[in-house]
C-alpha cells in the first residue's frame, strides 16, 4: 500500500490568526475541511494531494501527514511504539532524516530530549531490518519526522513540506525588520482588494506586499519558486505526479490587463531590493517601482483600490515620538488623496495608530513574529461623500 495513494488525516498548519485565510485556501483547493483550529486546518488527504497543498498555499507553514496517534506517559513509551512503525518502508535507503516536534508533557522540560527519543527508535528500527544506520541531522533537508505530544495524547506525522512554506522562497534580500510572505499574503486576503483594481504600498521596504499582492493577482502559486521538499524523499515517491503539479501552476497563472500594482520607498536601496526580488518572483513588470517620500505615491483617481502600509511602530523600528507625525500624515494622504478606496495600515501600536486621525471599519488581529498587531480598514468616501469620513482629529 503506497502512502502516496493513502488518503489519512492531514494537519496543514499556519502561523496564529492565518488559519481563517488558509482555511478558505484550502477550500479553494477542493478539500473539505474537517477542522479549523487557531494555528490551521485538518483535513482528509494522499501524500499526491499534499503535493498539491504545499505548492499551492500561500498563507500555509507545514502540511502534516498522520502516520498514527497513539498513548505515551513518556519518552520511552514514545520511543516503544515508534520502534514499531516500518520505518524501512517510509525512508528511502540511503537515507537522511530529521525529527521536529510540538511537545507539552509533564515529563518534558526539552523538546530535544523527546526528539532525540523519537530518532533513536527509528535509527534502532533501521539497522535492524537493514544493517546499517541512517543519517539524521537538523536541516530539514531529507524526510522529515514531526511528532505532536499533548500529555498522553501523541500523533507522529511525516512533515510533506520540510523548510516552511510560510517563506516562499522568492526573496533574496529582505530588508529591515522583513514582513513574512505567508503574513502579507494573509492580510491581502483579508482586505477588499478585487485583484483588478490598483494597489497602492508606500513604504514599501523590500516589496513583500507589492509581489504578494502580484503573485495572487495573477495566480502565481509559491510552488514556483521551490524545488526541495520533504515529500521528495520518501519511499516510493514519484517525480511525474510533482512534474504534473508543477506544469498546472504554470498553466494556471492568469494576466490581469491593465492591473497597476504602485510601491514606493523613500529609500533608494530599498526599492533597488524591491526591484530585485520581484525579478526573483517573475511579477517585475507587474510592479511600478519609484523612490519617493509616501506623499508623493501616485494613487490613480477615478479608480476604487486599496492603499495598504505597513509603517514602522516602535518596537523593532522608529521613534515613536518620530512617528506619531508620520501615522498623522498617513491619515492625511487617505483623506485627501485616496478617496474612493479603501485604506488599509498594518501596527502593531494602536497608540500611534490614534494619531491617523480616522476611525477605523475594522481591526483585523496579526502577529508580527510574537508581536500583536492590526490590520486597521479604512472606508474612504470620495466626492460629495469625502465629509462623511469619520475624523478622529
Amino acid at each position: 500500500m503506497s502512502l502516496y495513494t493513502t488518503k489519512a488525516p492531514v494537519t496543514i498548519t499556519c502561523n496564529k490568526r492565518l488559519a481563517p485565510y488558509l482555511e478558505q485556501e484550502v477550500r479553494n483547493l477542493g478539500f473539505q475541511i474537517e477542522e479549523a483550529f487557531v494555528t490551521g486546518v485538518r483535513v482528509t488527504a494522499s501524500i499526491n494531494e499534499c503535493i498539491r497543498l504545499n505548492l499551492n498555499l500561500y498563507c500555509a507553514s507545514q502540511v502534516l501527514y498522520s502516520l498514527e496517534k497513539f498513548q505515551a506517559r513518556n519518552a520511552d513509551e514514545v520511543y516503544k511504539h515508534l520502534l514499531n512503525i516500518r520505518w524501512e518502508e517510509i525512508i528511502p535507503d540511503p537515507g537522511y532524516f530529521s525529527v521536529t516536534s510540538n511537545v507539552q508533557n509533564p515529563t518534558i522540560n526539552n523538546n530535544m530530549f523527546a526528539n532525540v527519543r523519537v530518532k533513536d527508535a527509528i535509527v534502532d528500527r533501521l539497522r535492524e531490518k537493514r544493517g546499517t544506520r541512517p543519517s539524521t541531522g537538523s536541516e530539514l533537508a531529507g524526510t522529515v519526522i514531526h511528532l505532536f505530544w499533548k500529555n498522553d495524547d501523541a500523533e507522529i506525522f511525516l512533515d510533506t513540506a520540510g523548510d516552511s512554506l510560510a517563506r516562499h522562497g522568492y526573496r533574496k534580500i529582505p530588508g529591515r525588520a522583513p514582513m513574512l510572505e505567508a503574513l502579507a499574503s494573509a492580510t491581502i486576503l483579508a482586505g477588499q482588494w478585487n485583484r483588478k483594481s490598483p494597489f497602492i504600498n508606500p513604504m514599501c521596504g523590500s516589496g513583500t506586499l507589492a509581489i504578494e499582492a502580484a503573485l495572487i493577482a495573477s495566480n502565481s502559486r509559491p510552488g514556483l519558486f521551490r524545488d526541495n521538499y520533504a515529500f521528495m524523499h520518501l519511499q516510493g515517491y514519484d517525480e511525474e505526479v510533482y512534474y504534473k503539479e508543477q506544469d498546472l501552476l504554470e498553466e494556471q497563472i492568469i494576466d490581469v490587463p491593465d492591473l497597476r500594482i504602485i510601491a514606493t520607498d523613500y529609500s533608494d536601496m530599498a526599492i533597488i531590493n524591491a526591484k530585485k526580488n520581484a525579478v526573483a518572483a517573475g511579477v517585475a513588470s507587474l510592479i511600478e517601482f519609484d523612490v519617493c517620500d509616501f506623499a508623493e505615491t501616485e494613487v490613480p483617481v477615478g479608480e476604487k483600490g486599496i492603499f495598504i502600509v505597513n509603517p514602522e511602530y516602535g518596537d523593532r523600528l522608529g521613534n515613536v515620538d518620530e512617528l506619531e507625525e508620520t501615522y498623522s500624515r498617513i491619515g492625511d494622504f487617505m483623506k485627501q488623496k485616496c478617496g474612493g478606496y479603501y485604506g488599509y495600515v498594518f501596527t502593531g501600536n494602536l497608540e500611534l495608530a490614534k494619531k491617523i486621525g480616522l476611525k477605523a471599519k475594522r481591526r483585523i488581529e496579526f502577529y508580527n513574529g510574537t508581536i500583536d498587531c492590526r490590520l486597521l480598514e479604512y472606508e474612504l468616501y470620495e466626492g460629495s461623500r469625502a465629509n462623511k469620513i469619520p475624523n478622529l482629529a
